[in-house]
C-alpha cells in the first residue's frame, strides 16, 4: 500500500512516499481502507521533532475517516463508514495511508449527512472541544471564549458551546479578512484582535462580565491575555501551543476571580471520556447543529505541502488529505 512516512523527523523534507505492506487484522484490530486524513498541527510537531515519545521512520495521521475492510463485526460491518482518532501517527503508524489497522474502541460510526472528508476532520477538534468543556464544567447559560476562530480547536469549541446553549460562544482572529468571514458563516461573537484587544472584545460582549470557560489551543501571549479576563471562579484549559510554548500570566489573574487553569492530553483520557464525547459530538451532527469546516484538500502524495499549507497558510477550516 501507499503510504507518506516520515523518515526522518527534519522537517517538510523528511515525508516520503512509499510502499508498505497492508496492515494484519488481529484480535485487538479491524481493517480500515482510509478515504481521508485529517492533517493537524501535530503533524508538523512531530515532523520538527519536537514531540515527545515519537520515533522515526513513522507514517504520521492522528485522525482519519475510511471504510470498514475487515474484522468489524456486528458493531462495524464490512462497509461501515467510520471515524477516529488514537495514537495513531504519534507512537503508531497513522492515517497518511491507505489502509490502517484500528482499534475497535477508537471507531465512531459517520452519520449519514456527514461525508468522508469532513468527517476526516472531526474526530481531533471535536473531541478535545467536547472533553475540555466537559472537565471544565461547562453547561448551558456559561460563557465560553475559544481563540482562534479559524482553527480547528477554536472553532470546534465555539461551535459545540454554541449548539449546546452557552450564552455568548466566542472566539478571536488577528486577521481581518477571517473576522469577515466568521461573520459570513454565523459566528457572530468573534473579536477581531486587529481592532481591539482580545480582554476588550470579550468585555464588550459580555458587558464585563468576562469568561466562564476558557479553552485555549494557541499558547503564547493569548494564553496570557484570555486568563486576564476570566471570570468568577473561571476555569482556563490549555491544550496546544500553535503561537509557543512559553507564556507570561499576572498572577493576580488567577487569585482575584479565584480562577484556575488545567490542562490537557487527549491520549491520556479515559475511553468512558471520548466515548461520552462521541455520543454528544455525533447527536448534533445528525441535527445539523455543528458543521466541520474543510479548507482545502490535498492528495495523498502532496502531504507535504498540504501541512506547509497548515502551518503557514493559516487557513480558516481544516486540511484534509484524499487517499
Amino acid at each position: 500500500m501507499r503510504a507518506m512516512r516520515a523518515e526522518t523527523f527534519s522537517g517538510y523534507e523528511g515525508l516520503k512516499l512509499i510502499e508498505l505492506p497492508k496492515p494484519a487484522v488481529t484480535k485487538a484490530k479491524l481493517l480500515v481502507r482510509i478515504t481521508a486524513a485529517g492533517v493537524t498541527p501535530l503533524d508538523h510537531t512531530i515532523l520538527s521533532g519536537k514531540f515527545h515519545g515519537s520515533k522515526a521512520p513513522l507514517v504520521l495521521g492522528n485522525e482519519g475517516a475510511g471504510v470498514v475492510e475487515q474484522g468489524g463485526g456486528t458493531d462495524f460491518p464490512v462497509g461501515s463508514r467510520v471515524m477516529f482518532f488514537g495514537t495513531y501517527g504519534a507512537f503508531e503508524d497513522g492515517t497518511d495511508s491507505e489502509w490502517v489497522a484500528v482499534r475497535k474502541e477508537d471507531l465512531c460510526l459517520i452519520p449519514d449527512n456527514v461525508d468522508d472528508v469532513s468527517a476526516a476532520g472531526i474526530p481531533v477538534a471535536y473531541l478535545t472541544a467536547q472533553v475540555a468543556l466537559t472537565l471544565a464544567g461547562f453547561r448551558a447559560g456559561k460563557t465560553v471564549l475559544a481563540p482562534a476562530i479559524g482553527g480547528s480547536i477554536g472553532n470546534a469549541v465555539t461551535q459545540l458551546a454554541r449548539a449546546l446553549g452557552a450564552k455568548h460562544a466566542m472566539s478571536s482572529t488577528t486577521n481581518h479578512a477571517k473576522a469577515e468571514q466568521a461573520k459570513a458563516l454565523g459566528f457572530n461573537e468573534v473579536i477581531d484582535t486587529s481592532l481591539e484587544k482580545l480582554g476588550d472584545g470579550v468585555r464588550r460582549i459580555t458587558g464585563g462580565y468576562g469568561a466562564d470557560i476558557v479553552v485555549d489551543g494557541i499558547g503564547g501571549e493569548v494564553l496570557g491575555e484570555a486568563l486576564g479576563v476570566i471570570a468568577l471562579e473561571g476555569r482556563l484549559t490549555t491544550l496546544g501551543y500553535s503561537a509557543s510554548r512559553k507564556t507570561t500570566i499576572d498572577v493576580t489573574n488567577l487569585i482575584v476571580p479565584q480562577a484556575s487553569i488545567r490542562g490537557l492530553n487527549m491520549f491520556a483520557q479515559p475511553k468512558a471520556a471520548i466515548t461520552d464525547a462521541w455520543k454528544v459530538i455525533v447527536s448534533l451532527l445528525k441535527a445539523g447543529a455543528i458543521k466541520p469546516i474543510v479548507a482545502k484538500t490535498f492528495p495523498l502524495v502532496e502531504a507535504a505541502a498540504a501541512l506547509r499549507y497548515l502551518v503557514e497558510g493559516r487557513p480558516f477550516g481544516r486540511v484534509v488529505l484524499t487517499i
